[in-house]
């Protein structure tokens, strides 16, 4: 760090961002020096801040579920709430799996990749399949899931492969749910860096939620569950689309993250008197 010239100290860093109105600005400024590898992209790195660029997309990576993911610039960055999304998930897992059964993963909205990544790594056997309808969302999703699953491009279930109808244990959605309307009170960064696709929720803010409920029955097994992120405020909207088509919701809620995730477990197969 001391070959860092001195007008981009840590304190003169720290000044700049903290003029541009970044609120934690001591912590990204160590961010920023511990990841430029020359003075110069310290400096560019700086400016791109200061310009309202997100930390993520000028780190080149985000921190989630304890480890990095790569998320390129325009791409959706994956909050700190979303962590309350994969820990319920990996809760779901039954510790009693018979060996050599992988969990079956469906990630969809998927942005980086980094939510369904975190996911099968918590659960370490697991095949993972994502989808994302944004193409840069998807370059970057797999990069961050490498060899360790398919990430597929196209709209919610569309590109999935049938095969996986009836088998998927755990199906996880970050899905947008901010109303149309809301967009425009949305911080900068989201609102002019982040794709509009991965935001707009549509006119309540649960369209696309909708949408991923009705679908879910025909690819979840027996036993599997449907995890959707919402907010507070929408989980009523949320729990009725889930019931509407035929599954069991309850809503779970961490104070600490702000984060509501409703969950729906496929309803079990009906037996015959004499079973």
């Amino acid at each position: 760090m001391s070959a860092l010239p001195s007008f981009l100290s840590l304190p003169v860093v720290v000044s700049r961002l903290r003029a541009a109105g970044c609120v934690f600005a001591e912590e990204e400024a160590g961010l920023l020096l511990s990841t430029a590898r020359t003075p110069a992209e310290l400096a560019e790195m700086v400016e791109r801040r200061v310009t309202g660029l997100p930390l993520e997309h000028v780190l080149g990576w985000a921190e989630f579920c304890g480890t990095r993911f790569l998320v390129d610039p325009g791409v959706f960055v994956p909050r700190r709430r979303t962590e309350f999304l994969v820990h319920r998930a990996a809760c779901l897992a039954v510790p009693d799996r018979p060996p050599g059964r992988p969990w079956v993963i469906v990630d969809l909205c998927c942005g980086s990749g980094a939510v369904g990544a975190a996911l099968a790594a918590a659960l370490g056997e697991a095949e993972l399949y994502a989808v994302d309808i944004d193409p840069a969302a998807v370059r970057c999703a797999r990069r961050n899931v490498g060899a360790g699953g398919r990430v597929y491009e196209g709209d919610l279930y569309e590109p999935l492969p049938a095969s996986l109808r009836g088998r998927v244990d755990l199906l996880v959605a970050n899905a947008p749910y901010v109303p149309t309307e809301a967009i425009g009170s949305l911080p900068v960064e989201a609102r002019v860096h982040e794709p509009l696709v991965a935001l707009d929720g549509g006119e309540d803010g649960v369209e696309v939620q909708r949408r991923v409920t009705a679908g879910a029955p025909l690819w979840l097994a027996p036993d599997g569950h449907l995890l959707v992120e919402t907010s507070e405020r929408q989980a009523p909207r949320t729990v009725a689309a889930f019931a509407r088509n035929g599954l069991e919701p309850s809503v779970a809620r961490s104070e600490e993250l702000d984060a509501t995730v409703v969950i729906g477990s496929a309803p079990a197969p009906r037996r015959g008197r004499g079973g």
